[in-house]
């Protein structure tokens, strides 16, 4: 019958059912079609192809919008979620469901939520304990897009002693043990590397995710030397290695004695091979970037404050933070390769279900774990960045200007050399 109507007669009805079929249930749009192909002789892909041609199409004759699905998480929710969030620190979504357990009840002990307390209620505590990762991402979007800042590298080699050094390569996964920690610098140079400034020493255990952090006057490998002392006594666990990248602040004779002297495995990456050092590098953003931003940091003042700054991270990191560590490889239904991530727990849990902890160093941490308000962490890392921000964005700001307009510059200087 479908072959003997013309294309004008065919498109009339499929206007007919396209004034449903936008409405209608799954069951019912399945219905439609069969009736369409037994009316058009189309096969039911070239049916759906046209019902869908002619929705979009404009006019009085528009197929009904289906009425959108109820919201599932109220303003209520969307309120307590956001004071959450920002309280602890702006995670991701995956990781900020994974430590909700944690942050709900110590806000709420705390009265953290301040002319919000009324909003929580049993019915709001348990959309919030149930809420998956990619609900919070989506619901807090439209609050957290927007700034984002970039950064420059400035890793100089040291060519001399890599040799005498063991070369570690991304997926050498021997660390089963806390203690063998990654290193890198984080500089804060702003827009140009013109200059004194000062670092990041940043140092993370492969195996839980413990990190630590220490800001150097420059980049000079006294200050390394002298910071790793420090950064030993903080950590929970005895540190057994340490593994870096192939930059001269490290790759020196003072740091190699160092862990020659401390019996510690001192192993480097490939050069050119970032991912070698993954584990240090995503804390690099998470940690540094995330909480120091992007400005230009030179001056005593702005050290002090970058070390005051670190001193309250490291407990909101390390005791708060949720993270994930790569455990496995899979092949995806396309064969490629990919990472198995286990599930998100903080470095905290992570060190205290390691084993290796003495009773006294457990109850030490335990003791800061109950001791701590998390959200007052939050408001004195807020007080330090804000006074941050007042010392180094006019500057950086004013160096950012003065590199534009010498790079127009320098392209003529480098042209008129060339000719």
């Amino acid at each position: 019958m479908g072959s003997e109507l013309s294309m004008a007669t065919r498109r009339e009805i499929t206007k007919k059912y396209a004034r449903q079929y936008g409405a209608a249930s799954k069951k019912g749009r399945g219905r439609m079609l069969d009736e369409l192909v037994g009316a058009t002789g189309w096969s039911r892909a070239n049916a759906r192809r046209q019902v869908a041609a002619a929705m979009a199409r404009k006019g009085p004759q528009r197929a009904v919008q289906r009425a959108p699905r109820p919201r599932t998480y109220g303003y209520d929710t969307l309120r307590l979620l956001i004071r959450v969030w920002m309280l602890a620190g702006q995670p991701a979504g995956k990781y900020l469901a994974a430590t909700m357990g944690l942050w709900l009840p110590k806000l709420e002990r705390h009265g953290e939520f301040g002319e919000d307390a009324h909003r929580l209620t049993d019915h709001t505590r348990t959309q919030l304990l149930a809420v998956s990762g990619a609900t919070i991402d989506r619901l807090l979007k439209p609050t957290r897009d927007g700034m984002r800042l970039t950064g420059i590298s400035g890793t100089k080699p040291g060519p001399l002693l890599r040799t005498s050094i063991q070369v570690r390569k991304a997926g050498d996964e021997h660390e089963q043990q806390p203690g063998f920690c990654e290193l890198d610098l984080v500089l804060h140079c702003g827009p140009t590397l013109k200059g004194e400034f000062c670092r990041s020493l940043t140092v993370t255990d492969v195996h839980t995710g413990w990190t630590e952090n220490r800001a150097l006057k420059n980049g000079a490998h006294r200050w390394v030397l002298e910071a790793m002392p420090l950064i030993e006594q903080r950590l929970p666990f005895p540190l057994v290695g340490i593994d870096s990248d192939n930059g001269g602040e490290f790759i020196n004779d003072a740091l190699i004695a160092w862990a020659g002297d401390r019996d510690l495995f001192f192993t480097r990456a490939r050069p050119y091979h970032s991912n070698d050092n993954a584990h240090v590098e995503q804390k690099n953003g998470d940690i540094v970037r995330r909480h120091a931003f992007h400005y230009r940091y030179d001056t005593t003042m702005e050290l002090r404050l970058l070390n005051e700054l670190y001193e309250l991270v490291r407990i909101r990191f390390n005791m708060f933070t949720a993270t994930t560590k790569a455990i496995d490889w899979r092949v995806n239904r396309n064969g490629k390769a990919t990472r198995v991530y286990d599930a998100p727990r903080t470095p905290y849990q992570r060190v205290i279900d390691s084993g290796v902890l003495t009773q006294e160093k457990r109850a030490e941490l335990e003791a800061v774990f109950e001791a701590t308000n998390p959200a007052d962490l939050t408001r004195r890392i807020v007080d330090i960045q804000t006074r941050l921000i007042h010392l180094a964005a006019a500057k950086t700001d004013v160096l950012s200007q003065t590199v534009s307009r010498a790079k127009p510059d320098e392209a003529r200087d480098d042209h008129s050399r060339a000719s």
